[in-house]
């Protein structure tokens, strides 16, 4: 039973996944795009505050005014994400109890680890409905609040670019071998 699943389905939507920066062109299905948030929505969080928001964007007038306020000035070399049929913006809402005061406690931002496995659920779901994606944290936080007008309690985490990828083939992931990563009982 390991050794199938090992070898089966997430493991194969686990290596066709990629970072995905040209695009054809061709408009995201919006039921396919609630199949990826609800897929994010099922990840698991501290406390189970389930702090992420997902806007997704696919309107051409805001999602233009979105790109220009997210990859303006220092942020521009990520400007080629304005030509993706979607932007999927990512927001944390900070609960006090986990994420406030779990960081004084133990100094680590818990939210960040929720955003990201949610963030990944996500794109894996993506990949397997044959939608490229790419995980953007290079940014104008400041941009994208005014840009969409965000109330405060929001704080615009990371953007994902959607759409159906204009590679013909993807480079081979190049990944260290498990043995530079993984130790059993003691550090290698």
């Amino acid at each position: 039973m390991a050794e199938q699943s090992q070898e089966g389905g997430l493991k194969q939507v686990i290596l066709a996944r990629r970072s995905v920066r040209r695009f054809d062109g061709r408009p995201v299905e919006r039921e396919l795009l609630r199949s990826c948030v609800d897929a994010a929505r099922l990840a698991p969080s501290a406390e189970n505050v389930q702090p992420w928001r997902f806007l997704v964007v696919d309107d051409p007038t805001l999602k233009a005014r979105l790109a220009e306020g997210a990859f303006s000035g220092i942020y521009r070399v990520t400007s080629w994400a304005e030509r993706a049929p979607v932007l999927v913006v990512l927001f944390a809402e900070l609960d006090i109890l986990a994420n406030r005061l779990g960081k004084r406690v133990t100094g680590i931002d818990y939210y960040l680890l929720d955003l990201g496995i949610a963030g990944e659920h996500f794109c894996l779901q993506a990949a397997e409905l044959g939608l490229g994606t790419c995980w953007i944290g290079w940014f104008s936080s400041d941009g994208v609040r005014k840009a969409l007008g965000t109330p405060r309690r929001l704080r615009p985490a990371a953007l994902f670019a959607v759409g159906y990828s204009a590679h013909e083939r993807m480079p081979e992931k190049k990944r260290r071998a498990l043995e530079e990563i993984c130790w059993f009982n003691e550090i290698g």
